[in-house]
């Protein structure tokens, strides 16, 4: 079921007009179950005592340790009955707002294509094992689902008011890189945390990294890595405190505000920022001394 690509700039033969497809559970392979299995093996082995109390709690509700790539049907039903959202399939990336849509409408958008075997630590774009593994197991619970529920609805807004860039980053820095303070001490939360076996080590136990209490419209501005480990994480206080800030906050005269300012550059510390760890941020250079070496004629 791989393709060399899914990113489309419209539905594909077959697909509905909100992009939806069926899964075809029925006709993944072996091989592709195989590819699940030893991602997921690998990483939960991991998590005990690096990821959130309710992603934990999550991924055994939803029985996602059942052998396979699941079934969206399946799965659906079980989360269905604990926070009133499905898994729906779709090809690849789609468009912001079909995105929005469906997470404003608690349909969460999963593409069914799964890595190759020699993909294992790294793919270009979200797999299902990404969507499904990373994203869902907390989807089963009822603040982070009501949080992405109004994201959702709020990304319809920031369209309309030119503001995607800023309402990206608190996705990104949240729903994908989030860590939160849990029993005195960090734990991960971000999908693409959770499913990533070297982030899950990194993001806590690395020195080079800055942890950096989370503040709105401190994430809102600042930009943040696409290609390798991030430099910063947020660290909310709880899933609570989260949803609160997110459902209280009235988004158009916090974009009026921070739109006109300048972007905050990766790793950067401010004078205000609440820093938990101020990293040395020496995996990003000793990277960028080694790129800037190979391209360096000999």
């Amino acid at each position: 079921m791989a393709n060399d690509t899914h990113v489309l700039d419209r539905p594909p033969e077959g697909a509905a007009a909100d992009w939806t497809i069926p899964q075809g559970w029925e006709n993944y392979t072996a091989e592709e179950h195989a590819t699940w299995d030893t991602l997921f093996e690998r990483q939960v082995k991991l998590l005990p005592g690096r990821a959130s109390k309710a992603y934990l709690k999550g991924l055994d509700a939803l029985r996602l340790s059942e052998a396979g790539i699941p079934d969206f049907e399946e799965l659906s039903e079980r989360l269905m009955k604990l926070t009133g959202w499905q898994v729906v399939a779709v090809p690849g990336l789609v468009p912001d707002e079909v995105f929005f849509d469906h997470m404003a409408n608690r349909r969460f958008v999963a593409g069914n294509f799964i890595r190759r075997p020699d993909q294992l630590d790294y793919i270009q774009e979200p797999d299902v094992f990404h969507d499904v593994f990373g994203h869902v197991p907390l989807l089963a619970d009822p603040r982070f689902a009501d949080y992405l529920e109004a994201y959702g609805r709020g990304g319809l807004r920031a369209l309309e008011l030119g503001a995607l860039k800023q309402l990206g980053r608190l996705y990104w820095y949240t729903v994908e890189f989030g860590l939160i303070e849990e029993d005195e001490d960090l734990r991960i939360y971000g999908a693409g945390i959770v499913s990533s076996p070297a982030e899950s080590r990194f993001s806590l136990e690395s020195d080079s990294p800055n942890r950096i209490r989370f503040d709105l419209p401190r994430v809102m501005r600042t930009d943040y890595r696409i290609d390798d480990f991030q430099q910063n994480y947020f660290v909310i206080p709880s899933f609570d405190e989260l949803l609160r800030i997110t459902v209280e906050t009235d988004f158009a005269p916090l974009y009026e505000k921070i739109l006109p300012l300048p972007d905050i550059p990766i790793a950067t510390i401010l004078a205000d920022d609440d820093v938990i760890t101020h990293g040395t941020q020496e995996y990003a250079r000793s990277k960028a001394a080694e790129a800037k070496a190979r391209a360096e004629p000999a």
